[in-house]
């Protein structure tokens, strides 16, 4: 019987579904988190074979016990994980402390942290990245923005979503960047791609063959989302176009991707542009080793009729999957942004879509930012119905 540590299990709340399939596969579950044992869900805590609280997930040492503590008690650990971006970094440094080897090791984390060294294994794989320049001062800032011209986009170098991230049009902006930047944190600046986001996500196997294959298309710029305070609008296609799929294998290739569940981004261009390609062309964007957040998971599900936390928890157990994708459509997601007053009122989007939504609620506060306040999820069979509700959905008075 395999021994899996889940970290963090109970963030996002349907976290639990990962952690059910594994105790449905025969694993022994044993959970670290900062909540509460009361605080879990009851989901959770039945997909549980032990659950070791810390005051503080942020605390390494008080996790580095708690995993020490759970070898003594259950043995050697066969998995390590928490699919979670904020804590990659940690996750690695804890394999690699105590010899778990089915993941990422501290040695790995530059290549998928680090926006710069991405760069190097997108291009291994053939596909074109923006140019860039790791900001030391002003004058390094102008020769850059001289060469590529305005507008560019400042972010930290190993970054999370869109915060801290910079749009910069003209010198003002420029001058109000390096005033505020916090300096101990090492700044990337790109080229500015006129680009909608389309991703890649997938869950491999130990020979880095993908098990299963979906992707999304963002409607609504991240950026704009989180630096504006605008609402928020994605889909998971229905199904993935052949430049994506080919961009997203080669990707998963060159940094050696194997026994993950991965989103992987990429920009389609909207016109042509020096140096990356023709109007349609498929760009670098970032890695992500671990799923698409928030919602988007149960978003697959619904897109394809299937169960990606069951696919991942095979792979985990077996190697392998039996699920097969079902019906496929176009999931589609609307975050509307509190203290905004939109033409048609929660009570009307509800009553017009009521038999075709799959999930309304409320956006948990950790990831409001990036999606939104209130959250609406359907299913479409084609395009102009995804149009048509997003319209009904976001459209302000």
């Amino acid at each position: 019987m395999k021994n899996v540590i889940f970290i963090s299990p109970n963030f996002p709340d349907t976290y639990w579904k990962f952690c059910h399939h594994l105790k449905e596969n025969g694993m022994n579950v044993l959970g670290i988190g900062d909540a509460s044992y009361d605080e879990l869900s009851n989901e959770l805590k039945g997909s549980l074979n032990e659950y070791y609280k810390v005051d503080s997930l942020e605390d390494y040492d008080q996790v580095y016990r708690g995993v020490a503590f759970l070898i003594f008690k259950y043995g050697p650990i066969d998995w390590l994980e928490s699919n979670n971006e904020y804590w990659l970094e940690r996750d690695a440094m804890l394999r690699t402390a105590f010899h778990i080897t089915s993941g990422f090791q501290v040695e790995d984390m530059p290549k998928i942290k680090y926006k710069s060294k991405m760069k190097e294994y997108y291009q291994k794989a053939g596909i074109p990245t923006a140019r860039y320049y790791l900001v030391e001062d002003e004058k390094g800032c102008r020769d850059f923005i001289k060469e590529v011209g305005w507008p560019v986009v400042a972010k930290p170098d190993n970054g999370v979503g869109a915060a801290h991230t910079y749009k910069l049009t003209n010198e003002a902006e420029l001058m109000a960047f390096l005033n505020q930047r916090n300096l101990e944190i090492p700044y990337i600046m790109e080229e500015f791609i006129y680009a909608e986001i389309n991703s890649y996500d997938a869950i491999y196997d130990s020979t880095g063959k993908p098990m299963f294959e979906t992707g999304n298309v963002t409607v609504s710029s991240l950026m704009d989302v989180v630096n504006d305070g605008g609402n928020c609008a994605f889909y998971i296609q229905k199904s993935l176009p052949a430049d994506i799929v080919k961009a997203g294998r080669a990707t998963a290739k060159s940094f050696g991707v194997k026994s993950r569940f991965i989103h992987l981004e990429f920009f389609r261009l909207n016109r042509d542009q020096e140096g990356l390609g023709k109007q349609g062309d498929v760009v670098a964007l970032e890695v992500n080793m671990r799923p698409s957040g928030g919602i988007s998971p149960d978003m697959m599900n619904f897109a394809h009729a299937t169960d990606v936390y069951k696919i991942w928890a095979d792979m985990i157990a077996f190697d392998q999957s039996t699920l097969e994708p079902g019906d496929h459509h176009f999931c589609v997601f609307a975050g509307r942004r509190d203290g905004r007053t939109f033409k048609l009122s929660h009570q009307e989007l509800l009553d017009k879509y009521n038999s075709r939504l799959m999930l309304a609620g409320r956006v948990a506060d950790a990831l409001s930012g990036a999606m939104g306040n209130q959250m609406y999820i359907i299913n479409c069979s084609t395009k102009r119905e995804l149009e048509r509700f997003l319209k009904d959905a976001l459209t302000e008075q």
